[in-house]
């Protein structure tokens, strides 16, 4: 599980990421382009969202 901290953007290229934090292990925070943040992905043969949003 993770939490969304915010959105930001990249200093060179002004693309929007995500920035967000593990809810696990040590709790790291880490970026992620935002247009990968809703993409589909595949995996096992299923699709599915990389990340699902599942409330507070």
């Amino acid at each position: 599980m993770y939490e969304v901290v915010g959105v930001a953007k990249h200093s060179e290229t002004l693309e929007e990421m995500v920035v967000y934090r593990a809810l696990y292990g040590e709790g790291g925070l880490w970026v992620r382009p935002a247009k990968m943040w809703n993409e589909t992905i595949e995996r096992d043969g299923k699709s599915f969202r990389r990340f699902e949003y599942i409330g507070d």
